[in-house]
């Protein structure tokens, strides 16, 4: 009976690899396409915040997207940051009070930070596996819809977690990364993985001569 089981597993492993390679082209060919049909109201965003210039940049990038299309909204923070989430909060509020918004509309959540400023990438390897851990559990609670990310380290655990959920075929983000616009010659880390693994469905530069650098990016113009 054990032997007829491992038989069985053995026929089935390679089909069960077969599929999953399969799903990956798929996702990787899929995710470079432009997005078809009328804009769809109602869809589940997750913002991700750095710190200092990133939250900056990422909230003046939210201020100009229809807030009737991309909500709720899912504001994650590193769990060492307090002043994105606060900036995030007092924007949410200011669209309540001008009738704009609702309270449910907005959430605001902490995620285990992968790398902290000046750690080496040694030590990093096990705190940004804690992370993938708990952006996981994120993206799976959440089931995000769209994902808007600009740089800050805590975005590639969840970017990564998302497109891993693509490929097992239980949910789909539309990733779109805006490179920070303090990136004039070269990405961040974060850019730049996001950018060769192909994890990102939109790729954004804020300057010209770093999209001649990367092709597959869009040169967005300065943001800020």
């Amino acid at each position: 009976m054990g032997l007829d089981a491992l038989a069985a597993a053995c026929c089935v492993l390679p089909v069960l690899i077969s599929l999953l390679a399969v799903r990956l082209v798929y996702v990787l060919w899929r995710s470079g396409q432009p997005s078809s049909g009328s804009p769809t109201a109602g869809l589940r965003c997750l913002i991700v915040l750095g710190s200092g210039g990133h939250t900056a940049e990422m909230m003046n990038i939210i201020t100009a997207v229809q807030k009737d299309r991309f909500t709720p909204r899912y504001y994650v923070a590193a769990l060492t940051d307090n002043m994105s989430l606060q900036k995030a909060q007092v924007y949410e509020q200011s669209l309540i009070q001008s009738g704009e918004e609702t309270i449910k509309n907005a959430h605001f959540m902490q995620i285990y930070r992968s790398r902290e400023v000046g750690q080496s990438y040694i030590t990093s390897i096990a705190t940004t596996l804690l992370a993938t851990l708990h952006a996981m559990w994120l993206v799976i609670r959440i089931r995000p819809q769209v994902i808007f990310c600009n740089g800050p380290g805590t975005c590639f655990p969840l970017c990564v977690s998302a497109f891993i959920l693509k490929v097992l075929g239980l949910g789909w983000s539309s990733i779109f990364y805006i490179e920070s616009i303090a990136r004039v010659k070269k990405l961040s880390l974060s850019g730049l993985l996001l950018y060769k693994l192909r994890i990102a469905d939109q790729f954004f530069v804020q300057w010209p001569q770093l999209q001649q650098q990367y092709p597959r990016a869009y040169c967005a113009g300065r943001l800020m």
